[in-house]
């Protein structure tokens, strides 16, 4: 039996761990997702050996790898809290961890860049003072899993995010997902659907954590792929996957950090789903999913009394989105569908309606800076350098691009679609004013939360 320092982690190196790297994460990021894993592989092992880790024994002990990745919002910003459509995708960036099961109920967990999280899984019950912590997520997550009758234990693990905290791309949902699917794994048979992992994900943020989030995020890191999710029935939304290929058009999907903080936002994110939700009260609705637009408009001059002509705008973008959500997948499904012109045309469609979602975010939603701070507005000037770099006078207009706020909102990123031969200067612009590393290029991600298998290290038991 080798010494868990002593671990072999070529098993890495494989023609079988190279297919999975590649498939996650591209092929031009194989050589650094094969450090970032052989890096955690030895961590793992050398904190299991140092904290004399309590093994656990049989056929499901040994090390297992786990990854769940991010996502980012393409279409249906700010309608799924009133039951509407949303376009998603999940992302190449990710969480990822190496853990091992042990015969205890405590759980060690260390993440690059974060202190180390040890806590005791003989009490899930809610604690207040862990409210927006690790701590709650994991608490959270096995407390969720322990309702539905799972037998839940500890286990060490090495764990690394690259889905940057505060960027829109549903950090806390990726984490919340790789923990859901760490615990069905070790603990269960695995055999939990994706919408089952994202619903624990989001009853351990809203209970434990103390975040009121929508199921958007946890199922989009969930599911994989770009999706469709449809929440007329929030319990069982439906999830229609669509096929999602830019860069066969030459086009890159990118996010632009514009370096603006999330803090003391509470109050503007959670003014949206209450002004649309007094709309819907004035007519004896809870959401607005339950009226349509001819419905509001017949009464505008009534509701912008009642709950003020931003809420009236507010409703409006919700069923001008939802309407948009329809028409972004029925272009991009007519885009995979046809060949030649009428394949570009369909994602000229596709694009325009990106940017119209754009404008109506920010002309109706109101959600490009903070409404207490109005003298930062890093996501305005970042939309409009960008359509000032694609609409300069004299400059050939390209015919594929496209921007728009990206996720909640108010400060973070915005979402842009560069065609590949701007990607360079379009960067060089960007990055001297919202600085170094502030663009990141997006690779859509076919595979949800899921165990990975690697010759020689699945239930390996050293």
């Amino acid at each position: 039996m080798r010494a868990m320092t002593d671990y072999d982690d070529r098993v890495l190196d494989s023609p079988q761990a190279s297919s999975v790297l590649a498939a996650l994460y591209g092929p031009g990021e194989l050589a650094s997702a094969r450090y970032r894993y052989k890096s955690l592989l030895q961590g793992l092992c050398t904190l299991a050996s140092l904290e004399e880790h309590p093994k656990q024994a049989g056929e499901k002990a040994g090390i297992r790898c786990f990854t769940a990745p991010g996502r980012t919002e393409l279409g249906g910003n700010h309608t799924d809290h009133n039951r509407g459509k949303i376009l998603a995708a999940a992302i190449h960036l990710d969480a990822v961890a190496f853990v091992l099961p042990r015969a205890d109920k405590r759980v060690l967990f260390r993440s690059t860049g974060y202190p180390d999280v040890q806590i005791d899984l003989s009490d899930l019950s809610p604690r207040p003072g862990e409210q927006g912590s690790t701590e709650a997520l994991l608490r959270g997550v096995a407390g969720e899993l322990a309702a539905q009758g799972l037998a839940v234990g500890g286990f060490t693990a090495c764990a690394d995010s690259t889905v940057f905290a505060g960027s829109g791309l549903s950090s806390s949902a990726a984490m919340e997902v790789l923990f859901a699917t760490i615990f069905d794994h070790l603990y269960g048979e695995g055999t939990r659907s994706a919408l089952d992992l994202a619903k624990i994900g989001q009853k351990a943020e809203n209970t434990y954590f103390g975040k009121p989030s929508g199921l958007m995020d946890q199922t989009a890191c969930a599911y994989g792929g770009a999706v469709l999710i449809d929440f007329e029935d929030e319990q069982e939304p439906k999830v229609t996957p669509i096929h999602l290929d830019m860069e066969s058009f030459g086009v890159r999907l990118c996010v632009l950090h514009t370096q603006g903080t999330h803090a003391d936002l509470t109050s503007a994110y959670a003014a949206i789903p209450q002004e649309m939700k007094a709309v819907a009260r004035f007519f004896g609705k809870s959401v607005l999913r339950e009226l349509d637009e001819e419905t509001l408009l017949a009464h505008t001059n009534a509701i912008r009394k009642r709950v003020g002509d931003r809420g009236f705008l507010r409703a409006l973008h919700f069923f001008h989105e939802n309407q948009r959500v329809d028409a972004m997948q029925k272009a991009l499904e007519s885009a995979a569908a046809l060949f030649g012109t009428a394949r570009s045309a369909a994602l000229r469609e596709y694009l325009r309606l990106v940017n119209e979602s754009g404008d109506s975010s920010w002309k109706l939603v109101q959600n490009l800076y903070n409404p207490e701070n109005p003298q930062d507005q890093e996501l305005p000037l970042a939309l409009t350098l960008t359509r000032a770099f694609f609409e300069t006078p004299g400059k050939p207009k390209p015919p594929l691009w496209a921007c728009r706020v990206h996720g909640g909102g108010f400060a973070g990123t915005i979402q842009a679609y560069i065609p590949l031969e701007d990607l360079d200067s379009y960067k060089t612009l960007m990055e001297s004013v919202f600085g170094p590393g502030a663009l990141s290029p997006l690779n859509i991600r076919y595979r949800g939360a899921a165990e990975l298998v690697f010759d020689g290290l699945y239930r390996s038991n050293f």
